[in-house]
C-alpha cells in the first residue's frame, strides 16, 4: 500500500512544472490501472505495509477515489485554458487524493479519523478558491462546522476505546462488543452527518451549488462515501447497542428520503436537484447499514460505488451545460436536444442509471437494500416504494425539462460537445454499467 502513497507524493512536484496538467492526469490513470492489478484477499485484510492495508471495501473505494480524481482533471479543462491557479489546483487534488487514500487504507482508528478530517481541508480550498458565487464562503463554513461539530465527539469516543481496550486496530476491534450509549452516539453521529442523513443534510446542497465541477464531483463521488465507510467499520463493534437504537435512524432515513425526493421536484437549479437526489439515495444506504444484515451490508457498499459514478457523471453534465449557457437554472437549461442531440443520449443514460435501471450498479444496490429493509420490517415497504417511485420521477423531470421544449430565446452563441466531454461521460457510465458483470467480487465474499 505504501508504494501507491509514494507514487502520489512524487506526483506533487509535477504539479508545479509548466504544462503538466495532462501529464498529472495520465499519471493518475496509470496509477489506477496499477492499483486494479493488486491482489486482494476476499475475506481478509491484504497488502499490509506499516498500518495500511486493504480489504474488499477499501479496495473498491480507493479505486473509485483515484478514478474520480483523474476524471476531475478531465472535467476542469476550462481552468487549464484560462490558467486559473492551475498548479495549486493540481496540488490540491493530489493532496486530497492522498488524504482519501490514507483514510480508506488505514487500519488504525485514530489515523482513520485524522485523514477523515484532513480530507475536509482540500475540499474547502476547492470550494473557496474555484467556486462561482460569493455565497461560497458561507457554504464552506456550513461544510466545515457541520462536519467538525459532529466529529469532535468521535475523537473523544476513539480515545475512550483506546483507554478501555488498549488497541485501535480495526481488525481486532471486531472481537470486542461495546455497549455504551454515549460512545455509540459519538461514534455514529459524525458519519451520519457526513453521509448526510436527513436533518443534518443542509450543508450538502449548499456546498454543491457553490462548488466548481471538480468540487461537486469529489463531494458526490467520494466525500459522501467516507461516512458510509466509517459506519461499515464501526458498527461491527457496536452491534448490540445498534440493535436497540437502529429503528430510530432507519425511520429518520426512510421518511427523510421520501421528503427529500419531494423536495427535488421544487428545485429550479440543476445542481441543487442532483445534490438533493444524492441525499435521497444515501438515506436508503443508511437504512440498509443500520439493519445490520448481509444484504444491507453488501447493498450499501454497491450502491455507494454506483452512486459515486452516477452522481459525479450528472454533475459533469450540469457543468457542460453551465459552460455554454452560464446558468444552472432549469428555466434557461431547456430544449437542449435542439443544440446537442448527442449529449441528450448521455443525459438519458446517466438519468436512467440514477433511477436504478438495469444494468447499472444502482439497481443491484437498491434491490439488496430493499431486500434487507423488508426483512427488518415489512412496513418499510411503504416508504421504499415512494422513494423508488419518486426517484424515477425527479430523474424524468430533470431529463424532460432540460432536453425538451423550446430553448431559451436569449441564447445567441453556442457550441456542441467536444470529444473530451463525451469521453468523460463515457468513463463515468461504462464502469457503472459494466461492473455488474463482475459483481460476485463485491457481493459474495463472506
Amino acid at each position: 500500500m505504501m508504494k501507491f502513497l509514494f507514487m502520489m507524493i512524487f506526483m506533487i512536484p509535477l504539479c508545479f512544472l509548466k504544462n503538466m496538467f495532462w501529464m498529472v492526469q495520465l499519471s493518475l490513470f496509470m496509477m489506477m490501472f496499477l492499483f486494479m492489478n493488486l491482489t486482494v484477499s476476499v475475506n481478509n485484510f491484504s497488502n499490509l505495509s506499516y498500518m495500511y492495508s486493504c480489504d474488499i471495501i477499501s479496495y473498491g473505494l480507493i479505486l473509485l477515489s483515484i478514478w474520480i480524481c483523474s476524471l476531475m482533471l478531465m472535467a476542469s479543462e476550462n481552468l487549464f485554458k484560462i490558467k486559473y491557479f492551475i498548479s495549486f489546483f493540481l496540488f490540491n487534488i493530489i493532496f486530497l487524493l492522498i488524504m482519501l487514500y490514507m483514510t480508506f487504507s488505514s487500519m488504525n482508528l485514530f489515523m482513520f479519523y485524522l485523514f477523515f478530517e484532513g480530507s475536509l481541508i482540500p475540499t474547502l480550498m476547492l470550494i473557496i478558491g474555484w467556486g462561482y458565487q460569493p455565497e461560497r464562503i458561507q457554504a464552506s463554513m456550513y461544510l466545515l462546522f457541520y462536519t467538525l461539530f459532529a466529529s469532535l465527539p468521535l475523537l473523544i469516543g476513539i480515545f475512550f476505546i483506546f483507554y478501555e481496550m488498549n488497541c485501535l486496530m480495526m481488525y481486532f476491534l471486531k472481537f470486542f462488543n461495546m455497549n455504551f450509549y454515549l460512545l455509540y452516539i459519538s461514534m455514529v453521529l459524525a458519519f451520519l452527518v457526513k453521509m448526510p442523513m436527513y436533518f443534518v443534510h443542509l450543508w450538502l446542497p449548499k456546498a454543491h451549488v457553490e462548488a466548481p465541477v471538480s468540487g461537486s464531483m469529489i463531494l458526490a463521488g467520494i466525500m459522501l462515501k467516507l461516512g458510509g465507510y466509517g459506519l461499515l467499520r464501526v458498527l461491527i463493534f457496536l452491534q448490540d447497542i445498534n440493535l436497540k437504537m437502529n429503528y430510530f435512524w432507519i425511520i429518520i432515513s426512510l421518511v427523510g428520503g421520501f421528503y427529500i425526493s419531494l423536495k427535488c421536484f421544487s428545485q429550479v437549479d440543476v445542481k441543487s436537484l442532483i445534490a438533493y437526489s444524492s441525499v435521497a439515495h444515501m438515506s436508503i444506504v443508511i437504512g440498509g447499514m443500520m439493519v445490520m444484515n448481509y444484504w444491507g451490508y453488501m447493498g450499501s457498499y454497491i450502491l455507494m460505488i454506483g452512486h459515486g459514478l452516477c452522481s459525479s457523471g450528472m454533475f459533469c453534465l450540469a457543468n457542460i451545460n453551465y459552460e455554454r449557457l452560464h446558468s444552472r437554472s432549469l428555466l434557461i437549461n431547456k430544449g437542449l436536444m435542439n443544440f446537442m442531440p448527442s449529449m441528450s443520449l448521455w443525459w438519458f443514460l446517466l438519468m436512467s442509471s440514477n433511477m436504478a435501471a438495469p444494468p447499472s450498479l444502482n439497481l443491484l444496490g437498491e434491490i439488496s437494500l430493499i431486500n434487507s429493509l423488508l426483512s427488518w420490517s415489512w412496513i418499510s415497504m411503504i416508504m421504499l416504494m415512494l422513494i423508488s417511485f419518486f426517484s424515477a420521477g425527479y430523474s424524468l423531470y430533470l431529463f424532460s425539462y432540460s432536453q425538451h421544449g423550446k430553448f431559451y430565446v436569449g441564447l445567441y452563441s453556442f457550441y456542441t460537445g467536444v470529444s473530451r466531454e463525451y469521453l468523460l461521460l463515457m468513463l463515468h457510465w461504462l464502469p457503472l454499467n459494466i461492473m455488474i458483470l463482475k459483481v460476485d467480487y463485491s457481493m459474495i465474499w463472506f
